[in-house]
């Protein structure tokens, strides 16, 4: 099947970026936070990246203008919309529903009636709405207390006329990514025969979200951080993590993405153990796989600078062996005589983990299409 002429447009803007810097695949996806292979795949139009956070991170190391970047973000515009368009057209399997019971005989007139709302009752939508701000604000007491900066004024609720000042950052997060760029593993509560086939990685946001997936085991996190101007640096003094609810892990099945891959790992990796009453995020050191030999980088702890033209990436892996966890960051940061703390949530909501331990795990067999039991890796984790 040829591919979508938008695709194409972007992968080739893509290859010529990394023709222009002359890095390997390896050397530039180590500074990019995937592996050899996606940033392969990017430029051959075999799939195309669900953030384009990671694009222009691209063609910040490689150079480009402002006007370039600006046509690089159009193009991968479009290009994730075909992705979209062939995603949203591709079947998915139903979940098999069981047999409906015998059907009840027809209610007498009498009891029909009562089944009727009566004039004045309330309607069944705004019941419904009544029971979402009830879930809303059970959220937010989740999240506990909005965030205090040092400098930030008062929330407009209480100063009204009163404007908070704009960070002097930009910044953006990728919360379904793979270790590697392929090997990951969601629980999902749904039998095997109702769980489509693994998707490739930068459609996993959209293959997580059809099936109520959450992450087993492990949730890698990715932190964009960039400044607004080329000389005045924001630094970064600290990363946080709050774990806002801890339960049992989640019974459901564990359904690996792959069975298992390689990759580097970048210098700005922090391991958080979510099973540990207070979590710490630690620095990791990270693996310069590049040549003949396999080179240990030393962690990079904090702070970091961050301009316009030099951003940060913090990828951020945390892991739990015994609880489904609910949690958060908290990134410290100062600019210019200004501090503050930027909460750091999954669009909203805090991001969660579970523990896959004694949870029956399948792999897809892609020759059989269809999942299979994992017999030879049994969820530990």
């Amino acid at each position: 099947m040829p591919k979508d002429a938008a695709v194409e447009e972007f992968a080739g803007l893509v290859r010529a970026l990394k023709a222009r810097d002359g890095r390997s695949y390896e050397a530039l996806g180590r500074r990019l936070s995937v592996s050899a292979s996606t940033l392969h795949r990017y430029c051959s139009g075999a799939t195309v990246p669900q953030e384009f956070a990671v694009v222009d991170r691209l063609a910040l190391l490689c150079g480009a203008d402002e006007e370039e970047r600006r046509a690089l973000e159009a193009a991968w515009t479009e290009a994730d919309r075909a992705r979209r368009r062939a995603a949203s057209s591709a079947p998915t399997p139903v979940p098999a529903v069981s047999a409906a019971p015998e059907s009840d005989p027809e209610p007498s007139a009498p009891e029909a009636d009562r089944a009727r709302p009566r004039r004045g009752a309330p309607a069944p939508l705004l019941v419904a709405a009544a029971v979402g701000l009830v879930v809303l604000a059970l959220a937010a007491a989740l999240l506990g207390h909005p965030t205090r900066t040092a400098s930030a004024p008062a929330p407009a609720s209480t100063a009204p006329g009163r404007t908070a000042a704009p960070l002097p950052f930009t910044w953006s997060i990728g919360s379904q990514l793979w270790e590697g760029g392929c090997g990951h593993t969601y629980l999902v509560d749904r039998t095997p025969r109702a769980v489509a086939p693994p998707p490739v990685a930068a459609d996993s946001g959209a293959w997580a979200g059809t099936h109520g997936a959450v992450h087993g085991g492990e949730a890698l996190v990715r932190i964009t951080v960039q400044g607004r101007s080329p000389s005045d640096a924001v630094v970064l003094h600290a990363l946080h993590v709050r774990v806002v609810d801890r339960a049992a892990p989640l019974p459901w099945n564990a359904y690996r993405m792959d069975n298992g891959c390689g990759g580097a790992v970048t210098p700005r990796h922090f391991a958080v153990d979510l099973d540990r009453p207070r979590p710490l995020a630690r620095p990791v050191d990270g693996l310069d796989a590049s040549g003949a030999k396999v080179r240990k980088i030393p962690a990079v702890s904090f702070p970091y600078k961050v301009t316009s033209s030099d951003p940060e990436e913090l990828l951020v892996s945390a892991r739990t062996a015994g609880c489904d966890c609910r949690w958060y960051l908290e990134l410290e940061w100062s600019a210019g005589g200004r501090t503050g703390t930027l909460r750091i949530t999954d669009g909203g909501k805090p991001f969660r983990t579970s523990g896959t331990r004694g949870r029956p795990a399948y792999v897809h067999d892609s020759a059989e299409g269809r999942w299979i039991t994992d017999s030879d890796s049994a969820q530990t984790g």
